[in-house]
């Protein structure tokens, strides 16, 4: 029975690292972080890829509750989210690009309530959603999973990833937050510059004519119209930054 126990103690203690790392990867990587997803779905799709994971790899046995063991803690929690987090600068992209796009379409006052982002325009949404079936339809979810049982052999218990070098290239990644949303907004804003441009010679040709009753219709319907047009151009952007985001993700946790 003592034997019993032990063997008990010692399972428990290498299964908990890589259940760590993938709580952690599921409470913040894009599909599996919705509000959407309950939490026991998230605990069970835990516990199931934990013990798919399990026999695949050898894991050691660290006690939890000593002081490399608290370290270990940290460390299989910060890699799940480091992980997850590298994913949410495309969606970040996303939202942003949205958010210009809805600001000079003139949708910005339209918002809905997000409890994860606050008030988002509706356009955010649109591409937010679009960004997710891009996502799924290109095995996106299950790239993830590759990646992470890849992890666990690039970057295996015991080897810590709080490192500068790390820290460097995780900045360094989310300025494509910035430029990922200038890419997908660049063809319908350049479009609204020529709308606005046009709007002004009319304005200034006829002064009687309100700016207000014509101009603001005009741009929204045009805009909408430039979004339907470019939707093909703006698909292939996002599914360039999810390429982009697993090829940092892979450069994050290769093997050093």
């Amino acid at each position: 029975m003592d034997l019993l126990a032990a063997d008990i103690v010692n399972r428990f203690y290498t299964f908990m690292w890589p259940m760590l790392r993938i709580s952690a990867l599921l409470l913040t990587a894009p599909l599996f972080s919705i509000s959407a997803v309950p939490r026991r779905i998230r605990v069970l799709a835990a516990l199931a890829l934990t013990w798919f994971i399990y026999p695949l790899v050898e894991w050691p046995i660290i006690d939890p509750m000593s002081a490399p063991g608290l370290v270990e803690i940290v460390n299989q929690i910060f890699i799940g989210c480091l992980m997850g987090l590298t994913l949410q600068v495309v969606v970040a992209a996303v939202v942003t690009a949205g958010q210009a796009l809805a600001n000079a379409i003139g949708l910005s006052m339209a918002t809905l309530i997000d409890p994860t982002l606050g008030n988002v325009p509706v356009l955010s949404q649109f591409l937010l959603i679009l960004a997710v079936l891009i996502f799924v339809g290109s095995g996106g979810h299950l790239l993830l999973l590759g990646v992470l049982l890849k992890s666990f052999s690039a970057v295996p218990i015991g080897q810590s990833l709080l490192t500068q070098d790390t820290w460097g290239k995780l900045i360094a990644w989310s300025s494509m937050m910035f430029t990922g949303a200038l890419l997908i907004a660049l063809p319908v804003m350049a479009v609204m510059l020529l709308i606005n441009a046009g709007l002004g010679v009319i304005t200034r040709a006829a002064p009687s004519l309100n700016i207000f009753s014509v101009g603001f219709p005009a741009m929204m319907v045009l805009g909408l119209a430039a979004c339907v047009f470019m939707m093909e151009s703006m698909g292939l952007r996002i599914s360039w930054l999810w390429v982009q985001a697993f090829n940092a993700l892979d450069e994050l946790t290769r093997g050093r």
